[in-house]
């Protein structure tokens, strides 16, 4: 008599996978992540290259990204936001000193990261222009955290908001990148402490009062 065969067992996905090495398809993700990584190596981020090194057309990248500023801007938010969710887990006050604590915990970090001064350094005119302004998503990013973070510490009472909202996460915020930038924007070295102080005071009332007796308009 014949042995009994036994009975074949239907192909895994990852028997199939590995016999016929399918081409994976390219996403969105993977061209960021291929960005991201070029930028913390120092390396120059054009979306035709990186098109060109996953196999996409050039149409295809940019219709992804939108444009060279937003995708660089999007790697370098990708790096600066846990900044600040660590810096917000790791300040234990409240109120105003909670949040010049983390605005400064942030700032010394990013004056602290090697990848971002170098960027800046190359061409310190475009890198402010990508971080600063509206061509990049990073500042409207900041100033929504800021606000967020402002309106949580005024909800549970420990803040008492001198203006509205908007203005103080807008003005916060540019403390910050007048320190942050400062050695490119005026050549000067800074105390990093001095964002905190000046945070502080700016969320104590003591500007809008002197401002305001002093005749000068405060930004709503």
């Amino acid at each position: 008599m014949r042995a009994a065969q036994p009975l074949a067992q239907p192909p895994t996905r990852l028997s199939q996978d590995l016999r016929q090495r399918p081409a994976r398809r390219v996403t969105p993700v993977q061209l960021f992540q291929l960005a991201r990584r070029q930028w913390l190596a120092g390396e120059r981020v054009e979306v035709g290259a990186l098109a060109a090194q996953l196999g996409i057309g050039r149409a295809t990248a940019f219709r992804w990204v939108g444009s060279r500023e937003l995708l660089l801007g999007e790697v370098v938010w990708s790096l600066y936001a846990p900044l600040m969710e660590r810096a917000a887990l790791a300040v234990r006050s409240r109120g105003a000193r909670r949040v010049a604590g983390i605005c400064e915990s942030s700032i010394r970090t990013m004056l602290e990261f090697a990848p971002l001064r170098r960027f800046i350094q190359q061409d310190p005119e475009y890198g402010l222009r990508l971080l600063t302004s509206k061509a990049g998503p990073v500042q409207a990013r900041a100033i929504e955290k800021v606000r967020e973070l402002l309106k949580f510490e005024a909800a549970r009472g420990a803040l008492k908001l001198p203006l509205n909202v908007d203005t103080l996460a807008y003005l916060i915020v540019r403390i910050g990148e007048s320190f942050v930038y400062a050695d490119v924007i005026s050549g000067q070295r800074v105390d990093v402490g001095d964002a905190a102080l000046a945070i502080e005071l700016l969320l104590s009332g003591k500007v809008a009062r002197r401002a305001r007796k002093a005749g000068g308009a405060v930004v709503r």
